[in-house]
């Protein structure tokens, strides 16, 4: 059964579905294989074969992580394992229900069925699948917020034991209570998309805050982990700066870059501003010692909600390739002149000597949706890995 909800140019766009449902995987892979987007609470690691001899540029899958579903075999550590050894990432969210398959940006189905073979073969299931441009979008940003918040960290050898273990005292159902989730809890309370920055207006601030400093031997290299980075800087709570940051009000977002080494700045991280405090946010220079680096930055931008890519400065987005794609409408203050037919239109020259530069709403937009995308490709430091660096007692 098939029924047709839109057409555009008398084609059909998106259909109504309630069979077939491994054929229509199996079509929109030969259509885009580019990069496959998979939320499935249940995988078998047989239905999972199709998509990885496919061998797509990138596949990622939101799945669970309930041992009480291996242990009972509707879903299969083998499959994850299988994902894994392919070079695609697998994570999990507790309480997971959707089933969704995005395919590059060219289709999306929202479908009952799991990728199980009872799921796509024998089940009566429903669903809907779609070419609409809009509809795929939307059902990518879903997958994207939602794999945000999913759990990456893995313990299948470990999570094989406890199965091993369960089945060994004899499989008693009220047992499988006691074998754990492990997937992330991202609450029932709110949609996935709460997990991601806000989308600021225009007439909110916006900056690029440097760290580091732009000589040479000062310069970071891109091979330095981002954790090393926010452990010499604190960067997770406090923005440093050798004057006071006066024009920067409460709540302007920060996106936080680091001189790099191949004449550049990445940008690696952001976070919201706390109003600088006279007194409250200068360093007391009886606390430093001679050979402090803070010494030159007694004054300080407090920041709360920070977020950082994982991984190394390599990872982080590349302040040249923002000012190349965007040119004049790169800082707010390049616009500004261009609008005015005056001064300095040139983004490499705007942000010389300057402790941040801030952005015109085209960089900003820019900034955001690569710095997302990165978020969704490398992950994030952990928030127990923030912690253990340690916070102030007062923020």
């Amino acid at each position: 059964m098939g029924y047709s909800i839109f057409r555009t140019d008398s084609q059909l766009t998106t259909r109504i579905i309630d069979k077939g449902w491994a054929k229509e995987l199996s079509d929109a892979l030969a259509a885009d294989s580019s990069h496959v987007r998979i939320i499935s609470p249940f995988i078998k690691s047989a239905a999972i074969d199709a998509f990885i001899e496919r061998k797509p540029n990138k596949l990622q899958v939101i799945t669970r992580f309930k041992l009480k579903d291996f242990a009972a075999g509707v879903s299969d550590i083998a499959a994850l394992n299988k994902i894994l050894r392919a070079k695609a990432h697998v994570r999990g969210i507790k309480d997971l229900h959707a089933k969704l398959y995005v395919f590059g940006t060219t289709r999306a189905i929202v479908t009952s069925a799991n990728l199980t073979h009872a799921g796509l073969h024998r089940n009566l299931e429903f669903g809907v699948v779609s070419d609409d441009f809009e509809f795929v979008r939307a059902c990518r940003d879903y997958f994207d917020c939602l794999w945000i918040k999913a759990c990456a960290e893995f313990r299948i050898s470990e999570w094989v034991a406890k199965i091993d273990e369960y089945g060994r005292r004899g499989g008693r159902p009220n047992d499988a209570m006691d074998l754990g989730d492990y997937g992330a809890d991202i609450g029932l309370d709110s949609s996935p998309h709460a997990s991601m920055p806000p989308i600021f207006e225009p007439g909110d601030q916006t900056f690029v805050k440097f760290l580091g400093r732009s000589t040479t031997q000062h310069r970071a290299e891109l091979s330095d982990k981002i954790l090393d980075v926010i452990k010499s800087r604190d960067c997770h709570w406090v923005l440093r700066q050798s004057a006071r940051p006066r024009q920067v009000r409460e709540g302007a977002v920060m996106f936080i870059g680091y001189f790099t080494r191949d004449a550049d700045i990445r940008v690696f991280g952001r976070a919201t501003a706390i109003e600088h405090v006279p007194g409250k946010d200068d360093e007391n220079p009886e606390d430093l010692e001679d050979n402090d680096w803070r010494i030159d930055y007694p004054y300080r931008t407090r920041v709360r909600n920070a977020e950082f890519l994982a991984g190394t400065l390599a990872n982080g987005i590349s302040l040249n390739e923002l000012m190349t794609a965007n040119g004049h409408n790169s800082f707010a203050s390049t616009k500004r002149n261009y609008e005015r037919g005056t001064g300095n239109r040139d983004p490499r020259r705007a942000y010389l000597q300057q402790a941040r530069v801030e952005l015109a709403p085209e960089g900003h937009a820019w900034l955001e949706n690569h710095l997302n995308e990165a978020f969704v490709t490398y992950g994030k430091v952990l928030q127990h890995e923030l912690d253990a660096i340690g916070w102030p007692d007062e923020t």
